[in-house]
């Protein structure tokens, strides 16, 4: 079982001449709305950065295209993994066909904890640390921790 963040329908512009999703926009469904929603919910969205110039950035992601999805379909997008150290998110999202029920693609992501104001890399502050760490507590049961390759990245 994994924790279900958001749900969309693919719509035209996000088709190519091939009939199915173009890669560009699976980035976009995963990062836009449910990678968004995670950072929201763990106070480091857009808020944040607008109000405390803190704000996380991706510096790396690995992609997985599994099966198509086309105009019209419906998909969820699930949190699979979630972890993190004192600067570092990693976590790992899925797509799911609603109908279906199969795997469309995944993408894991590693991203960094800003000032953005200084443009340079901070460590988390208490109350973040224990929001996450909550957050990890009360889901982990949830969480698949097979092939994770971002895993080695974290410095615990």
């Amino acid at each position: 079982m994994t924790i279900k963040l958001y749900s969309k329908k693919i719509i035209k512009e996000w088709t190519d001449y091939n009939g199915h999703m173009n890669v560009a926009y699976y980035v976009l469904i995963f990062d836009t709305y449910a990678a968004e929603k995670l950072m929201t919910d763990l106070k480091m969205g857009e808020h944040s950065a607008k109000t405390t110039g803190k704000s996380t950035v991706v510096v790396e992601s690995n992609i997985t295209y599994n099966q198509e999805v086309k105009e019209g379909d419906e998909v969820d997008i699930n949190l699979v993994y979630f972890d993190h150290d004192k600067k570092r998110l990693l976590y790992k999202l899925e797509m799911i066909h609603k109908e279906k029920k199969y795997i469309a693609s995944t993408i894991e992501t590693l991203a960094l904890y800003v000032d953005l104001n200084k443009r340079k890399v901070a460590e988390f502050e208490d109350d973040k640390n224990k929001l996450m760490d909550s957050f990890i507590d009360e889901n982990k049961k949830y969480f698949i921790e097979t092939e994770i390759k971002f895993l080695s990245k974290l410095k615990k």
